[in-house]
């Protein structure tokens, strides 16, 4: 059995990487969207999909300038601390 320390410890540091994992994603999001928000409100053009096209843009680009961040950090975290675990370590 997993002792609760070590449980919280290892949920913690998953935590961590999942909030690591996505800040550049969410960042370029929330960019894009205060900007085409502005620029809506500058000019008076209400169209909903205005904002989503730059958007989903915006976050194709950065996901793959980022995925290889995103993968070493996620094998990393895995070969650290969930195999250990599984294997009994």
């Amino acid at each position: 059995m997993i002792d609760e320390v070590i449980f919280y410890d290892t949920l913690r540091q998953g935590l961590w990487v999942a909030l690591i994992i996505s800040v550049p994603i969410l960042t370029v999001a929330l960019i894009t969207g205060v900007t085409i928000g502005l620029v809506q409100a500058l000019t008076s053009i209400q169209e909903m999909t205005l904002t989503f096209v730059p958007k989903l843009a915006g976050i194709g680009a950065v996901f793959w300038v980022s995925m290889s961040f995103m993968t070493e950090t996620l094998v990393s975290f895995f070969h650290d601390r969930i195999i250990p675990l599984i294997i009994g370590g």
